[in-house]
C-alpha cells in the first residue's frame, strides 16, 4: 500500500475516533474528510452548513505544521462570514470568564461592541475593553469621544475601558491578558479601505499566528446574538 494511502487511512481512523469521543461526550457531531487546500475547504463546508462559528486549534506538533495552520488559520478567520475562535497549542480552558476586546477608537464600534457585550453575557463572563496607543498609529479621532458614547450607549463602566501605551501593540495586548489572566481575547474585521491597509501593519495576522491567549476573529458584518451547531472543527 503507498505511503500516502496509509497516511490517510490513519488520519480518516484519528478523525472518525474524535468524532466517536466527542458523541460520547454528549455533543453532536458529524466528520466530513476533505482533500482541498485547509482554508478552502474550511470555508467551503463552513458555508454549507451555515456555520455560526468555526474552531481552529493550533497543533504545537512541529514549526512546518504550525507555519501550515496558522497561515490557513489566517486566511479563514479573515475571509469567513462567521466568527472564527483560534485556540493556541496545548490550551485547556473550560469557561471564558475573563475577556479582553481589542478596539481602537478610532470609529464607531458601538454595533459590534454591543455584540461581543451580548455574547460575553451568554458566556457569563467579564468584558474590558482594551486600546493601544502606539507612536507609529495616528490617533484620528480623541479616545474621550468614543469612551463616552460607549459610556452612554451601552452601558459599560469607565474602569472596564482600558488605555494603554506601547509599540508593540501585540505584546501590549498580550502582556496586559497576562496580567489580569484573561482566557479570551476578541478582535473585530471590518471593510478595510486604503487608509486602513497604510496604518495597519496586519495586528490581527499576528494574533492569530502567534498569541498564546485564544483569541475569537469577530467580524462586524455578522449579526447573530445566539451561538448554536453546527460548528466546523480544524
Amino acid at each position: 500500500m503507498p505511503i500516502y494511502k496509509e497516511m490517510e487511512d490513519d488520519y480518516r481512523t484519528k478523525l472518525h475516533d474524535r468524532v466517536s469521543q466527542t458523541l460520547l461526550e454528549g455533543y453532536p457531531a458529524d466528520a466530513v474528510w476533505e482533500t482541498d487546500g485547509i482554508e478552502t475547504a474550511v470555508l467551503r463546508q463552513a458555508n454549507k452548513a451555515s456555520a455560526d462559528l468555526i474552531v481552529v486549534g493550533r497543533t504545537g506538533s512541529g514549526k512546518f505544521w504550525d507555519k501550515l495552520i496558522g497561515s490557513s488559520a489566517t486566511g479563514i478567520a479573515i475571509n469567513a462570514s462567521c466568527p472564527v475562535l483560534i485556540i493556541p497549542p496545548n490550551h485547556k480552558v473550560s469557561q471564558f470568564e475573563n475577556i479582553v476586546y481589542a478596539t481602537q477608537l478610532e470609529f464607531d464600534e458601538t454595533d459590534i461592541i454591543s455584540e461581543v457585550i451580548d455574547l460575553v453575557k451568554q458566556l457569563e463572563g467579564k468584558l474590558r475593553l482594551v486600546k493601544v496607543n502606539s507612536d507609529w498609529e495616528p490617533d484620528i479621532q480623541p479616545d474621550r469621544q468614543f469612551i463616552k458614547q460607549i459610556e452612554n450607549e451601552l452601558n459599560m463602566n469607565q474602569k472596564d475601558i482600558v488605555i494603554l501605551n506601547g509599540n508593540q501593540v501585540m505584546h501590549a495586548l498580550e502582556d496586559y491578558s497576562d496580567k489580569i489572566s484573561a482566557d479570551l481575547l476578541i478582535v473585530s474585521t471590518r471593510q478595510r479601505g486604503f487608509l486602513d491597509k497604510l496604518f495597519d501593519p496586519g495586528m490581527t495576522k499576528k494574533l492569530i499566528v502567534d498569541t498564546h491567549v485564544p483569541l475569537l476573529v469577530y467580524h462586524q458584518k455578522s449579526h447573530k446574538n445566539q451561538y448554536n451547531a453546527p460548528l466546523v472543527i480544524l
